[in-house]
């Protein structure tokens, strides 16, 4: 009897390694299971479903600017997550936690560090630093391999494309009001790129005190 089931086993290992796309199959189903194990949970976890205290969503401006931001490329080089870690915490201020960005869409943690983490950026510095640092980073930084964003500052904003943006963010859960989403176009006007991207990240981790 051991022997046969010894034969049986054999032959199913041999014919699991010898088969690759059963073997394929068998390690999809593995991964998932075990992914979902991990993932699942979280959405019903009070931490990582709900905004921390005093965040509120971003502002027309503050919202435009978070999409100069992805479309420069920025997160490439600048983590937004500060890992729960003494030398980060130390370095960066508190650790990122989930609930600091439930109305980030993407959120923007990402992983390489090429630049300084902008997790706790907001009132770090002016909003005059931050204008000469985006049009030629060496003026404030010497030592800074960033590029400039010259163009930022003679590119005017486009008021009318901020509502369906904002619509649709109501859709996945942003608390936008209709009389919010009425006004941004008006807060926008004779705004710059520049003008955005400054208050985007001048708003970095203030809920977190």
């Amino acid at each position: 009897m051991a022997d046969h089931n010894e034969k049986i086993a054999t032959f199913s290992h041999e014919k699991i390694e010898t088969n690759n796309f059963l073997m394929i199959v068998l390690i999809l189903i593995v991964v998932s299971v075990g992914g979902l194990v991990e993932i699942v949970p979280l959405f019903f976890q009070h931490s990582t479903t709900q905004p921390v205290e005093g965040l509120k969503p971003y502002t027309p401006l503050q919202l435009a600017g978070r999409d100069i931001y992805t479309r420069e490329g920025c997160y490439n080089c600048h983590s937004q997550m500060i890992r729960p870690l003494r030398a980060e915490t130390l370095r960066y201020g508190p650790y990122s936690k989930a609930g600091e960005f439930v109305y980030d869409h993407p959120f923007q943690w990402g992983s390489k560090r090429t630049g300084p983490d902008l997790a706790r950026v907001g009132g770090r510095y002016s909003d005059e630093w931050h204008r000469i640092h985006l049009h030629n980073p060496r003026d404030v930084v010497p030592e800074s391999n960033m590029p400039g964003f010259p163009w930022l500052e003679q590119t005017a904003l486009t008021p009318e494309a901020i509502q369906p943006h904002m619509r649709a963010l109501t859709k996945v859960g942003v608390p936008y009001t209709e009389a919010e989403i009425a006004q941004a176009p008006e807060q926008l006007k004779g705004k710059t790129e520049m003008d955005a991207l400054i208050a985007y990240l001048q708003v970095l981790g203030t809920s977190v005190k």
